[in-house]
């Protein structure tokens, strides 16, 4: 089962609280973070000036979030979870044995999750590609990035529920 990895399921929850992270970081944010800069140019010699460097390296991560988040809700595609029919796929609960030990994850962006305890397996990991498509009972194996062979067998798939 081939899925478009360009789009991005996003819960209208997840969705409304990135649109809020995106607008605070894109408005006040960049306020903000232009004033520590100004206050620390202020203080003097700008090669030694270490308030200066971190404001402009917390300047630097802050862009970064911003492209993530404009580039992810470009690509978003808001809805509800997929409603499960035993087979894996982006926005499901799986619960499957990998390599003798059960684990319980969410397959899709780590932002759907928001602050779940829940782990986020993408679907482009090696694990996601690697299950997406097999149903309750199925049994396959991935190569992790060590090189080591690793099986998963998929023992439940159930529809996310949101955190």
């Amino acid at each position: 089962m081939a899925q478009d990895t360009s789009v991005t399921w996003l819960t209208q929850e997840a969705f409304d609280r990135l649109s809020a992270e995106l607008e605070a970081l894109s408005t006040t944010g960049r306020v903000e973070i232009a004033s520590k800069i100004e206050s620390a140019r202020e203080e003097g010699d700008l090669k030694e000036n270490s308030g200066y460097h971190a404001a402009k390296d917390e300047q630097g991560k802050q862009e970064a979030r911003i492209r993530q988040l404009k580039d992810l809700l470009k690509r978003a595609e808001v809805g509800h979870a997929p409603e499960s029919q035993g087979v894996v796929e982006t926005g499901t609960v799986i619960t499957a044995v990998i390599a003798g030990d059960e684990t319980v994850f969410l397959i899709g962006d780590r932002e759907i999750a928001g602050d779940s305890e829940l782990d986020v397996y993408s679907p482009q990991s090696p694990l996601g590609e690697a299950i997406l498509g097999m149903r309750i009972g199925e049994s396959g194996s991935y190569t992790a990035p060590n090189g080591k062979q690793i099986s998963v067998s998929i023992s439940n798939v159930e529809t996310w529920a949101g955190q």
